[in-house]
C-alpha cells in the first residue's frame, strides 16, 4: 500500500494540463485550456482542462476527475497503478507502508503466481516455435486455422508436448517449488502417491491476459481425438485467475472497444483471434463459460453497447438468449448478429473477405426485440398460447432495462412487432416490476422509502415518468460543494450564521433524507464527517478521493465550461448569477427537493388507496396525505408555486 503522505505529494506535484498534455493537444481558452476528447470521437473541442481546479472535464461524454483518474480512464489502471505512473513521470520515489503479515503472504502468493505464468507462458511458447513436437502438431494447428507468425506471438499462444510431466521438471529445474505449482493449477499432484503431472499435456495453449496484460491464467485444446478427455480446460480459480470475472481477450480489445464505442461478444478463444485478425479488433470471448455479471461489468467499464456473436446453430442462438436478460440488468445496450447455421464467428471472418463481414454485420444487427421476437415467433407459429407466452417471455426481458424511456422504446417496438396494444403491454411491465419490489424484504412504509422508490403498480396508467429527484439532488450536492464553507443566516436556526453545509446536513438529517443516487450520498457523509470535527471539506478534498466514484462527481458538478470575461465588466455589463444570494439559492434547492419528495409520496399512497380494498387502511391513507398535502403547500408558498 502506497503511503498517504506519498499519495498526497503526488497529488500536490501532479499537474493535470502537463498529464493530459501527454495525451491530448490542448490549446488555451481564457483561464482554462480544451481539445478534442480522448475518450469519444468528437470534431468540435467539448474537452476542458482547468489548471486552477486541477481537473479535466468532457462536456460530451461526461468524463471528469483529476490527474490520477485521467490516467485511470486513458490508460485503463488501477488506482495504485496510476499513482505509480505519475510518481515516475514526477521522479517521486513511492515509499509503501509496512504491510500486515497476512498481506505480505497474500501479496507473495500473488506475485509467485504472476511468475510461474509467466515462466509457463515463455515454456509454451518456445516449446510450440522451436520442439519437434511443437511444430508437428501445435503450430501446424494454429497454421491450419489460419493464424499468421504475428498473430501468433500477439496471443502469445503455446504448446504443452505429450509428456506427463516435461512442463513439471523444467519447473522444477528453475527453481519453482511443488506448493506454488500446484497452487498455478499448472500441475495436478496426485494424493495417492504425491506425484505430480502436467494438466496441459498434448493441448495446445491459450494464455488468459488481464487488463494490464500479465498473464493470470491459460485455456487448452487437446489434441487427439480422445473422447474420455475434455475438449478444452482452463486452468483451475486462483488468486489472480477467477474465470467468472475474466474476459478472454479484453487486453488487446479495450482500447478498439473505447474508441468504436461498441464491444463484439463471441464464444471461444479461437473466435477473439480469428475476428481479431480479420481487423476486428473489439472483440472479447466468455471462454466458454456461461456470461457473468462479473463479465458484463467489466465491458461496461469501456463501453455500454455490446453486440452478441454466437454461433449459428440452435445451441449457440440459446447461448445469446440466456445472455440477453443479464446484460439488459446492467443497463447495457444489446444487439444481435445471426451467423449462418453452418458457421461461428471463426469461421465466418475466415472463409469471407473481410469488405463482406463489415456489411454482414451492419445488415444482419438486430436489437434483441426483433431477435428474440422473431425466433421464438418461428416456435409458436400460429398458436395464440404459444404467441401469447413469446410476449410475456419478451416482456419480462424490456421489464429488466432498469432506464423507463429505453423500456418505452422497446414497448412501442415490441407492440408493434407482435401486434398488440402498446397499453397491455404496459401493464404485463408494471406487473414484473412490482413484483420484483414485492419479493425485495418489506419495510414499514416510511417516507424515505415511497419517496426514494417510486414503483410502477398493475393499474391502466402508463409507467411512472423518470422521476425529477436524480437532478434535484444533484442541484443540492452541487450547491454543498460550491458553497459548503459560506456562512449565513438560515431558517429556523435562532439567527445564529452557520455554514452551508451544516444547513444543508441539518435538514437532510431532521426529514430522514437519504439520496437516491450513491455518489451524492457518499459526498454527503463526507460533509457530516466534517461536521463531528467542525470542519468544512474543501474541493481538492472530493477531487482527489480516492473513491472514484466521488472524485468524478464532484469533479463533474464544480466544472464550468465557460468563465466570464473581465471585458464584460470593464462596458459595465454584469450578469447575474447564483453566488450574488447564495443563501436563498441554497433554500430553494433543498425546498425544491422536498417538494418532489413529498409530491411522489402522495403519488404512492393515492396508488396505495386505489388498489386497497380495506376501509381502515384506506381512511389511514387519506389522513397522511392529508398531512403530506398540508407540507406541500407551505414548501410550494415559499417557492412561489401553486398546487391544487
Amino acid at each position: 500500500m502506497i503511503k498517504p503522505e506519498t499519495v498526497q505529494k503526488i497529488l500536490d506535484t501532479a499537474r493535470i494540463e502537463e498529464v493530459v498534455g501527454d495525451f491530448v493537444s490542448l490549446k488555451k481558452r481564457g483561464a482554462n485550456l480544451m481539445g478534442l476528447c480522448p475518450f469519444h470521437n468528437e470534431k468540435t473541442p467539448s474537452f476542458v482542462v482547468s489548471p486552477a481546479k486541477g481537473i479535466f472535464k468532457c462536456f460530451g461524454c461526461g468524463k471528469a476527475g483529476n490527474a490520477v483518474h485521467f490516467i485511470m480512464e486513458h490508460e485503463h489502471y488501477s488506482y495504485p497503478e496510476a499513482l505509480k505512473y505519475l510518481a515516475a513521470k514526477y521522479d517521486i520515489f513511492v515509499e509503501e507502508s509496512e504491510r500486515t503479515p497476512e498481506e505480505i503472504i497474500k501479496d507473495d502468493l500473488k506475485d509467485k503466481l504472476f511468475n510461474i505464468n509467466s515462466f509457463a507462458q515463455k515454456y509454451f511458447t518456445d516449446t510450440l516455435l522451436n520442439s519437434q513436437q511443437g511444430k508437428l502438431i501445435g503450430l501446424a494447428y494454429f497454421k491450419e486455422r489460419g493464424f499468421t507468425d504475428d498473430t501468433i506471438k500477439q496471443f502469445q499462444l503455446g504448446y504443452c508436448l505429450d509428456s506427463f510431466d516435461s512442463f513439471t521438471n523444467n519447473a522444477e529445474k528453475n527453481g519453482y517449488k511443488k506448493d506454488i505449482l500446484s497452487k498455478s493449477g499448472l500441475v495436478i499432484v496426485k494424493e495417492e502417491d504425491n506425484k505430480m503431472f502436467d494438466r496441459f499435456r498434448d493441448r495446445v495453449i491459450f494464455p488468459i491476459h488481464n487488463l494490464t496484460g500479465r498473464v493470470i491464467g491459460f485455456g487448452g485444446r487437446i489434441m487427439t481425438a480422445d473422447k474420455n478427455r475434455s475438449k478444452y480446460i482452463n486452468s483451475p480459480e486462483t488468486d489472480i485467475y477467477h474465470k467468472s470475472e475474466t474476459l478472454y481477450g479484453i487486453y488487446f480489445a479495450k482500447q478498439a472497444i473505447v474508441s468504436q464505442n461498441v464491444c463484439f461478444l463471441v464464444e471461444g478463444y479461437t473466435d477473439v483471434i480469428s475476428m481479431h485478425q480479420a481487423g476486428f479488433k473489439n472483440v472479447v470471448a466468455s471462454s466458454g463459460t456461461s456470461l457473468t455479471v462479473e463479465q458484463i461489468r467489466l465491458i461496461k467499464r469501456f463501453t455500454k453497447n455490446i453486440t452478441i456473436i454466437y454461433d449459428g446453430d440452435y445451441a449457440g442462438i440459446k447461448a445469446s438468449l440466456r445472455g440477453i436478460d443479464m446484460v439488459l440488468e446492467e443497463g447495457l445496450n444489446v444487439r444481435i448478429v445471426p451467423l449462418p447455421p453452418e458457421d461461428d464467428p471463426d469461421s465466418f471472418v475466415k472463409n469471407n473477405r473481410t469488405s463482406f463481414v463489415i456489411d454482414y454485420l451492419k445488415e444482419k444487427t438486430e436489437d434483441f426485440i426483433s431477435f428474440k421476437t422473431n425466433l421464438l415467433l418461428q416456435d409458436a407459429q400460429n398458436d395464440p398460447i404459444k404467441k401469447a407466452e413469446v410476449i410475456r417471455d419478451v416482456v419480462h426481458s424490456i421489464s429488466l432495462i432498469p432506464d423507463a424511456i429505453s423500456r418505452s422504446v422497446y414497448l412501442k417496438e415490441c407492440s408493434n412487432l407482435m401486434e398488440t396494444k402498446e397499453q397491455i403491454l404496459i401493464n404485463e411491465v408494471n406487473k414484473d416490476i412490482a413484483k420484483k419490489y414485492k419479493n425485495l424484504p418489506q419495510k414499514d412504509f416510511s417516507e424515505t422509502e415511497a419517496v426514494t422508490t417510486a414503483v410502477a403498480i398493475d393499474t391502466d396508467d402508463n409507467i411512472l415518468p423518470p422521476s425529477d429527484l436524480y437532478f434535484l439532488e444533484k442541484d443540492v450536492i452541487e450547491k454543498i460543494l460550491l458553497y459548503g464553507d459560506f456562512r449565513s443566516v438560515y431558517p429556523e436556526h435562532d439567527d445564529d450564521e452557520i455554514s452551508t453545509a451544516q444547513y444543508i446536513i441539518d435538514e437532510t438529517l431532521g426529514d430522514n433524507i437519504e439520496f437516491s443516487e450513491p455518489a451524492f450520498q457518499k459526498i454527503l457523509n463526507i460533509f457530516k464527517d466534517g461536521a463531528q470535527q467542525d470542519v468544512v471539506p474543501d474541493e481538492k478534498t472530493f477531487i482527489n478521493h480516492p473513491d472514484k466514484d466521488v472524485a468524478t462527481t464532484a469533479a463533474n458538478l464544480i466544472s464550468s465550461r465557460y468563465s466570464i470575461s473581465d471585458n464584460w465588466k470593464e462596458y459595465k455589463v454584469y450578469i447575474n448569477d447564483e453566488s450574488s444570494d447564495i443563501s436563498n439559492t441554497v433554500i430553494r434547492s433543498i425546498y425544491s427537493l422536498k417538494a418532489a419528495r413529498i409530491k411522489i409520496l402522495r403519488e404512492n399512497l393515492h396508488k396505495r388507496m386505489e388498489i386497497s380494498k380495506d376501509e381502515e387502511e384506506i381512511t389511514n391513507l387519506l389522513e397522511t396525505d392529508k398531512k403530506y398535502k398540508e407540507f406541500e403547500i407551505l414548501i410550494n408558498k415559499y417557492l412561489n408555486r401553486i398546487i391544487t
